[in-house]
Formats: structure tokens, C-alpha cells, sequence
């Protein structure tokens, strides 16, 4: 098959640019990288940006070293301070550098990954300058910035790779072209599988990967909490973590706790845990700020339950067959299974769907959102797709 690039020139291979900004997002495209590099008629570079590169928020450089792949640009934009100005400001850097990079690399293709806030930079920067755009989970609902960013994200891109029959039809009702609309499933079901496949928990987390709190006996069981910041509510996010910590904190089931992302609000959960470590004695709970995907997906899938408002509850867990408390207003509206206690921000509410949970013998594996073979649904697509960067609109 011959590749030709945007100025005509024929190259061996189509060049597929991935920019990653976040370190949930290495995780959601995991599989795809993988498939994508090994495939013969596709070449791949990597850019990270954003929080992927802060060892605040648990940056994944070095696991994608770890994992064989090779990382083309670093950008580093983000303005520090998590406010609603500064996420726009670090969108407002991002556009600006990936511009850069764009115009040297001359892709054949630039993905977008997602939702998060940030990403919209990605769009902007490929499409602006008649760059093929594929956008990767497109067409589904959350409530908050990132269901406008996801929607923006799709109406800029050319090639749409969603995770779900649900998400494919909202994409067409949207007006895109039917036969840049595929459901290839969510890359992440990929690494779901091989851990539903083999689940054995062979590491020591505390040993592993440290983090901060007490030495708990987790081997008997345990919880694992995911809470980040609703940007249309950043003003509540100190309040809402402290009703999960106090929530926690009354059950004594041993815990491990996963810091929260960049978003707008994030200093107010970072603060909320700190004076609320502080003011008891957590003997049950260990907080960290990352692990690499596959120990993070084992972690989740021999848990007793998980508990907050990560998109983990919504997509993984359900293919792994975990319990799930999904707390408040984050996953609004997204397509969930019967392992997920939907619940507010209410100290007693939380315990006792937790405790439902507990009292079940478990659940089954549903998929939602693929079963297991995105990544190279993915790269098929993007070495076969005729590459364009008009739109025929069908509405």
C-alpha cells in the first residue's frame, strides 16, 4: 500500500502522532499504542504533555520507557494552580506548543484522546493546519467540561473511534460521516482482559510503588477510591471529599486511595485529605499518585469494591466485574452496568451501598465497551482509512 504525506511526498509508512496529557490517558490508549507499533504499515510517535509529565499527578514517562515505547516531544504546559482560569490557560500553551510539533512532524494523522479538558488543544492544533484528526471514545455523555470537550473533539475530527454502540449512534445523530464512524471499543478493555484472563495479584503495592499513610494489612481485603474534582462544581471539592474520607474512615476496611487529577478543585481535595489525615489517625488508608496499568487494573479487579467518581468505575470495572459506589454527578449520563451503586455525596448513603456491595457474592463481566480487541481494531482502521481533512456532513 502506498502513503503519501499532506505536501505529496510518498512515504513507507502512514505516521500516527498520539499526544498523551494525562496519566489516565496512557492507560485508555495503552493498546493501541502497542498494535499501532507493531503494525508494518504504520509508524508512531508519541507526545506528552500536560500532567503526564508532573510527578505531582503521577507522571507516566518513565512507564512508557518501561513499557518499550519511545517518546517523540515533551510539552510542558501546564499552568499550576488548579483553577477553571488556568485549566483554559493550559489548554491556551498547549495549542500553541503542539502547533509547533505538528508543523515539524508532518503526521499523517494526529489522535485525540477522549475528554479531559486539554485535549480540545490536540483538535485545534491537527485540524487547523489540515491535519487528519482521529478522535478515540468520542460520543459519550458525562454532564460536566469534559462532555463539551468531547463533543467539540468530535464535530473537529475526521475519523471517529468510539467505544460503544451508545456512543456511535450520538456521533451520527451529531452529523459526522457514517463511514468515518467505527466501534472498534475502548483501548483500556484490552488491558482489562489480559488481567480478567490472568488476575493473580503478584506484587506488593506498598512495596512497589510506597506512596504515603500507613502500612495496612491489605491482604484479607480491601477498598479503592478514586475522587477528582467536578469542574462545574470545583468550589464543593474540599466538602465532597470530606464526606467519602469520613465515610471511609467509619468503615475501617483497609483502603488504598489514589490522589486526584489536575482538574480545577484539585488543591482543594489534596487539602481536604491533608487536614483530614492530620485530624485522625488513618491506620486503615494508603494513598499513591499513579501505578502502571496493568498493576493499577489488578489492584481494581481483587478489591472488595471501588469507590468515587473515576471513569474506571464506569468502563473497566465494568468489564472486570467489580463492584462499584459511583458518587455524585462526574459519570452522569454514561452507560453503566448492574455492578455500579449510583449515590450522593452523603456520608450514610455511601457506607451502606458500600456494604450492599459487600453483601453480594459479585458480579459478572459485561462489555459495554468492547471485549478486548480495540488496539487492533484501531490500527487496522488508521492503515486502511482514506485519510481526510474535509467534512461531508450527512445532516
Amino acid at each position: 500500500m502506498e502513503f503519501f504525506n499532506r505536501k505529496g511526498y510518498k512515504l513507507n509508512k502512514r505516521t500516527v502522532c498520539v499526544v498523551i496529557t494525562a496519566r489516565p490517558s496512557y492507560s485508555r490508549i495503552k493498546a493501541a499504542l502497542k498494535a499501532i507499533n507493531e503494525h508494518q504499515d504504520l509508524e508512531l510517535k508519541i507526545i506528552l504533555a500536560g500532567s503526564s509529565l508532573l510527578e505531582k499527578y503521577g507522571r507516566v514517562d518513565k512507564v512508557i520507557k518501561n513499557d518499550g515505547f519511545t517518546v517523540t516531544e515533551k510539552i510542558y504546559n501546564t499552568i499550576e494552580g488548579e483553577t477553571v482560569a488556568n485549566m483554559a490557560k493550559t489548554t491556551g500553551v498547549a495549542i500553541m506548543e503542539l502547533s509547533t510539533v505538528f508543523y515539524n512532524l508532518k503526521p499523517s494523522m494526529v489522535i485525540t484522546i477522549a475528554d479531559r479538558f486539554e485535549t480540545i488543544a490536540t483538535s485545534i492544533a491537527a485540524s487547523y493546519q489540515n491535519i487528519p484528526l482521529a478522535h478515540i471514545q468520542g460520543g459519550e455523555v458525562t454532564g460536566n467540561i469534559d462532555e463539551k470537550v468531547r463533543h467539540a473533539n468530535t464535530k473537529l475530527a475526521d475519523i471517529h473511534l468510539v467505544a460503544s454502540e451508545d456512543a456511535k449512534q450520538r456521533v451520527l445523530k451529531m452529523g459526522e460521516n457514517p463511514d468515518y464512524v467505527i466501534n472498534t471499543g475502548c483501548p483500556s478493555m484490552d488491558l482489562a482482559k489480559e488481567i480478567l484472563e490472568d488476575s493473580a495479584f503478584d506484587f506488593d503495592p506498598l512495596v512497589k510503588y510506597g506512596g504515603v499513610g500507613s502500612k495496612i494489612n491489605w491482604r484479607d481485603g480491601y477498598l479503592v477510591v478514586m475522587q477528582h474534582p467536578v469542574t462545574t462544581e470545583y468550589g464543593k471539592s474540599k466538602e465532597h471529599i470530606e464526606v467519602t474520607l469520613n465515610a471511609i474512615n467509619e468503615l475501617g476496611i483497609p483502603t488504598f486511595w489514589f490522589w486526584p487529577n489536575v482538574d480545577a478543585g484539585s488543591d482543594n481535595i489534596s487539602k481536604g485529605i491533608r487536614i483530614f489525615r492530620e485530624k485522625y489517625r488513618l491506620t486503615h488508608i494508603h494513598f499513591f499518585k499513579n501505578m502502571e496499568p496493568n498493576d493499577f487494573l489488578r489492584l481494581i479487579k481483587n478489591s472488595k469494591c471501588l469507590i468515587g467518581n473515576s471513569s474506571v468505575g464506569i468502563r473497566e470495572s465494568t468489564f472486570l466485574g467489580v463492584p462499584v459506589v459511583n458518587i455524585g454527578t462526574r459519570q452522569q449520563g454514561r452507560q453503566r452496568a448492574i455492578n455500579v451503586i449510583d449515590c450522593d455525596y452523603d456520608k450514610n448513603m455511601i457506607k451502606k451501598s458500600i456494604n450492599m456491595h459487600l453483601s453480594q457474592k459479585g458480579y459478572g463481566s459485561e462489555f459495554i465497551y468492547g471485549n478486548g480487541t480495540a488496539g487492533r481494531n484501531i490500527a487496522d482502521v488508521l492503515s486502511t482509512i482514506d485519510l481526510i481533512f474535509r467534512k461531508k456532513i450527512t445532516y
